[in-house]
């Protein structure tokens, strides 16, 4: 654009201009399947100012850039698995780091001071708008997971001593796990139809399956191994696992802080663990089982 830019910038403006190139075609795509019609738009709309970035940096690179497959592939793959919403918020938090970069262009891009307020403010309103329906649900699994690994944790730790026996552990925890799962889906069917809502069947299917999900997760171990107490490690590392990955995921839909809420499932899980431990220690001792 007729402008002296220094080595330093023009490779920053190359790395946003591919960045805004992909996210133009993601949201774009993603947007090819999304239903309801509101959400379309809105990613339809972010997509076009992403690929207006792409064409402001074009002008100053004099380069046509095209998109990475393999990224856009990974993010499409992410929103038809995980929802479309944690696709779009992992995309936008990889921004987060471009602070010092749109400082070194504002001295010299003038363009860059406006696209930083787009990035900023604008889109991230829009993705507040988003609104996907297992987002909405996400209490109800909340409540199945929370209540499977506190429930069936305690439980196939107590089962790992007083019975010492990984078949004899797995069987009891299948019984207790899909028996719970029954019954905390039918309560929150019924919690909701208390409250008059009339998603009550989905609510207590996405909290079924949440616990169920915990349950074959959680005895598996028990399945593969013959030494209980390795089944009983791997077991809680699977718990930390999956309070892990689903924090993180509700961090990122969300927009919730990771570490505090990661800490506290964490350290209920694993403290009901070791109480229940020492219980089944207790009753094998005493009772002679």
């Amino acid at each position: 654009m007729g402008k002296n830019i220094s080595e330093k910038a023009m490779a920053v403006i190359k790395k946003m201009q591919r960045n805004e190139c992909n996210e133009s075609v993601i949201y774009e795509k993603i947007a090819r399947f999304v239903k309801d019609e509101a959400n379309k738009q809105i990613l339809l709309r972010i997509a076009w100012e992403e690929g207006s970035h792409c064409q402001i940096w074009e002008g100053y690179t004099g380069i046509k850039m095209k998109p990475n497959r393999l990224k856009v592939f990974w993010y499409m793959l992410l929103a038809r698995v995980l929802g479309f919403t944690f696709a779009v918020k992992l995309m936008e938090r990889g921004e987060g780091n471009a602070q010092e970069e749109y400082a070194l262009l504002a001295q010299e891009v003038e363009e860059s001071v406006q696209i930083r307020l787009q990035e900023e403010e604008h889109e991230q309103a829009l993705l507040a708008m988003l609104d996907e329906e297992r987002l909405q649900y996400v209490g109800s699994m909340v409540l199945g997971l929370n209540d499977a690994l506190v429930e069936l944790t305690g439980s196939l730790a107590g089962f790992s001593f007083a019975l010492q026996d990984t078949k004899k552990i797995a069987l009891s925890g299948l019984i207790v796990g899909i028996s719970a799962t029954f019954s905390m889906a039918s309560s929150e069917f019924l919690s909701a139809r208390s409250e008059g809502r009339t998603d009550a069947l989905k609510s207590c299917a996405y909290t079924g399956v949440a616990y169920l999900f915990a349950v074959v997760l959680l005895v598996l171990p028990y399945l593969l191994l013959t030494h209980y107490l390795m089944a009983l490690i791997c077991m809680l590392l699977i718990v930390v696992a999956i309070i892990a990955g689903f924090t993180y995921y509700t961090s990122v839909a969300q927009d919730r802080p990771f570490f505090k809420r990661f800490g506290e499932m964490a350290l209920i899980s694993i403290g009901v663990a070791v109480l229940s431990f020492v219980v089944g220690i207790l009753a094998k001792k005493f009772l002679g089982v």
